[in-house]
């Protein structure tokens, strides 16, 4: 396990130094189930040397360089509360028991709705009354189906020309993640990222640098497979599947499947001979304000790109360009961790996926390229009134609060011995080096629901080489085509539940959690063969502490 994990209290955010971890089990009674709230903001005189001792934390040698945080309006961090929070969020060490607001992944905004399908769609709980309308509202346009320009409907209309879905609910299942297509005919919620290496490239590397990776030519960034009437679509997915076995210790197997992606009847021609495709499922929707809000010193100190510590686990950081305040940051969103806000992501499904122009994102044929001149000659939904948007800037408000605020399922049985022993094999795998369990989110001053929370994601939100087996060959930004961004687990027991079905995986590969982790390889190999070996009882008990996050 890494040394920087171990280190959480001296490393996150300024902490003073001489400040050791401890057990949260044994300390988190300082805490409250809200995140510590009574704990003081800092005063003016303790900003500047907290900002030092971060800067001098982060710009250890390898390291990346803390890029700012525009995007949150945060207080910062007393020596007090650096040290409270160290304590908090040091690693486990007792498994006889749960730790202390262990339930409570998303803090006090967790929900503790019924375990329905619509688990995933609950607000935070530490909302105030009055933003349950904004919540709302948010959810009416994340659920809008949206229809070709012109139509009757003016503040629904836009879609395309060239789109994979019309509405946001159609690819995030219940917010929940998507599903990859099962029989022939039956619709999915998956896409393909296309590019080309940047060599092959006629775009000034100065732009290549600010969009992440090369377009292809004629196809953009993003292969949509729907169109609207007299634009031809881009062409259609085919996926085809491998089955292996693998051996367990114990005398078990499993199949696992591999796949392998093309793409037929082309719309715009062929495909550049050097293009990489690359599987998208949809992600789960939920907690993804409290990932917005974990300062980024807090991310950055996990960072050991060059494996200082000799444990062979690394992880990057993924720099990216931020169109809305034009500077580099922290990627936090996607699979390749490619997008810094929840408003960025916004804006390139909405133009990537439905076509819709928004204030960042304000071409009004979406991600037509160059060479499609009839699909971006085609009519349109913005109104000269709103700037010529289809996705106008309070709409584009409303999306972003709504996602900020999809509240992370409580815990189950946390309790239960059989997850307490699972718990223990997971760390005792190593798998915490890169699932890294809990952060204290900033001290927000305008957003209540994720300020200063304890929260457990269970991810480092770093990008971590994966091996050949889940390549897919494609860089974004800093990630190489063996690189992604560390999934977060918390409700990641309840996919069932919300899906009728499971799919885990960047592609959906992995029909059940232990697939999952046999696809890991790269860093993760050792963990991996861990679990392999274990006893078909360790095993079973693992799998159930994952059911119960």
């Amino acid at each position: 396990m890494r040394t920087a994990l171990a280190l959480t209290a001296a490393l996150l955010c300024g902490a003073a130094p001489g400040v050791q971890a401890q057990t949260a089990s044994g300390n988190a009674a300082e805490a409250t189930d809200s995140a510590i709230e009574s704990i003081p903001a800092a005063p003016p005189q303790d900003a500047a040397e907290i900002a030092n001792e971060i800067a001098d934390q982060t710009a250890k040698p390898g390291s990346a360089p803390p890029w700012g945080e525009p995007h949150l309006t945060s207080l910062p961090r007393t020596a007090k509360e650096a040290a409270r929070v160290g304590r908090v969020t040091a690693p486990a060490e007792d498994f006889a028991k749960p730790e202390q607001f262990e339930p409570m992944s998303g803090g006090a905004a967790t929900t503790k709705a019924a375990l329905t399908r619509d688990v995933f769609s609950q607000s935070s709980a530490n909302m105030p009354f009055e933003r349950e309308l904004d919540f709302k509202v948010g959810n009416g346009l994340f659920r809008r189906l949206w229809a070709t320009a012109p139509s009757s409907t003016r503040a629904s209309d836009g879609l395309g020309p060239l789109f994979n879905a019309r509405a946001c609910q159609n690819c995030h299942l219940k917010d929940g993640r998507g599903r990859p297509t099962i029989a022939p005919g039956e619709e999915t919620t998956m896409f393909l990222r296309v590019s080309i290496p940047e060599a092959e490239s006629e775009l000034a590397q100065e732009l290549l640098e600010r969009l992440g990776a090369a377009p292809e030519p004629n196809y953009g960034l993003q292969l949509q497979d729907r169109s609207i009437a007299g634009i031809p679509a881009e062409g259609r997915m085919k996926v085809d599947y491998e089955e292996f076995e693998v051996a367990l210790a114990g005398g078990e197997a499993v199949k696992l499947r591999r796949p392998s992606y093309s793409f037929e009847s082309l719309g715009y021609g062929p495909l550049h001979e050097a293009a990489t495709l690359s599987p998208r499922l949809t992600p789960p929707m939920i907690g993804l304000g409290l990932v917005e809000a974990i300062p980024e010193a807090a991310i950055l100190a996990l960072a050991d790109p060059e494996d200082a510590d000799g444990d062979g686990i690394s992880g990057k950081a993924n720099r990216v360009w931020s169109l809305q305040y034009g500077q580099w940051m922290l990627g936090r969103f996607g699979w390749k961790a490619g997008e810094p806000t929840i408003r960025e992501q916004s804006a390139a499904a909405f133009s990537g996926d439905i076509g819709l122009s928004t204030p960042l994102r304000p071409e009004g044929w979406g991600e037509c390229t160059a060479a499609q001149t009839d699909c971006r000659a085609a009519p349109h939904g913005g109104s000269d009134a709103e700037g010529g948007l289809e996705i106008t800037e309070v709409m584009l408000d409303s999306v972003t609060f709504y996602s900020r605020n999809l509240a992370v399922p409580a815990r189950r049985d946390v309790d239960d011995p059989a997850v307490l022993r699972g718990k223990a094999q997971f760390y005792a795998a190593g798998c915490p080096a890169c699932h890294q369990p809990k952060f204290v989110t900033h001290r927000l001053k305008d957003q209540p629901e994720q300020s200063f929370q304890l929260i457990w994601p269970y991810s480092d939100f770093l990008l971590h080489d994966m091996g050949e087996g889940l390549a897919d060959g494609r860089s974004e930004f800093a990630a190489s085509g063996r690189e992604w961004r560390t999934a977060p687990l918390w409700g990641i027991g309840l996919t069932r539940t919300v899906l009728e079905d499971e799919f885990y995986l960047h592609d959906g590969r992995a029909r059940t959690l232990l697939e999952a982790i046999l696809w890991h390889g790269g860093e993760a190999e050792p963990a991996k063969e861990r679990v392999r070996t274990l006893p078909p009882a360790d095993r079973a008990d693992l799998i159930r502490f994952l059911e119960s996050l």
